[in-house]
């Protein structure tokens, strides 16, 4: 199984860091966020990397060169020249990603002990197109799920903003952990082009193919999106 991390990001959230650095080289315990999610998917035997880079890309690509990608094999997917955000990522990353195993995809800046094997186990079971890692937690933002784990929406609840695709009577509002398996025929059934999110797909998919939330909650997991969550996450992750 081929892996692809999202480290392109601006960051904004993570300044004064992100003034001079990139997001997924901030520190926790030692070690960067991009260092501890290659080391969290060796665990399940994956050592092919795609890692785009956009914000402070050169001190990426550096590290990587520095540590000999921590003992996998990382390529670099570049995007200087403009930052297409997860979906747009994920697009230009094709040539670099495609096989005829499902592949998985993850934030640079999330920590999480979800268990690959339990997740990919799940997205066989489901014959998903996509399956998301989503825990029962308190988030701005949500996909909403019927009973069968079935994605059929997002909302806001901060601005109350709603995009419901499959209507349904019952929708459980989950935080989704930004880690996900992708069957390869994704690439054929994509609809968006340049710059947008893996959100915009997956809603605009929904409908017509299987994407399936597998839930697990009360494993670890941050979001290490903000100064302050530097030091819960060396709580919680030594």
């Amino acid at each position: 199984m081929k892996a692809m991390i999202f480290a392109a990001g601006l960051g904004t959230r993570f300044k004064p860091w992100t003034d001079s650095h990139p997001k997924a080289l901030a520190v926790v315990n030692s070690k960067s966020l991009l260092q501890r999610n290659v080391e969290y998917l060796q665990k399940y035997g994956i050592m092919d990397v795609i890692v785009n880079v956009h914000h402070f890309a050169d001190q990426i690509i550096t590290a990587v060169e520095e540590n000999n990608g921590w003992g996998s094999n990382i390529i670099i997917s570049d995007e200087r020249e403009e930052v297409l955000e997860t979906g747009g990522g994920l697009l230009k990353a094709k040539s670099l990603l495609y096989s005829e195993e499902p592949f998985i995809t993850l934030n640079a800046d999330i920590l999480t002990n979800l268990s690959i094997s339990k997740l990919l186990l799940f997205h066989q079971q489901q014959n998903a197109l996509i399956s998301l890692g989503i825990t029962n937690r308190q988030a701005s933002r949500n996909f909403l799920f019927d009973d069968n784990h079935r994605l059929c929406g997002w909302e806001n609840t901060v601005t109350k903003e709603q995009k419901v695709v499959i209507e349904n009577k019952v929708l459980h509002p989950m935080g989704y952990s930004c880690v996900a398996i992708f069957n390869p025929d994704i690439f054929d059934l994509i609809p968006q082009q340049g710059k947008f999110s893996l959100t915009e797909t997956y809603l605009s998919l929904a409908s017509q193919h299987l994407i399936a939330g597998y839930d697990h909650s009360g494993d670890k997991f941050i979001d290490v999106g903000k100064p302050e969550s530097v030091s819960i996450a060396e709580e919680m992750f030594m």
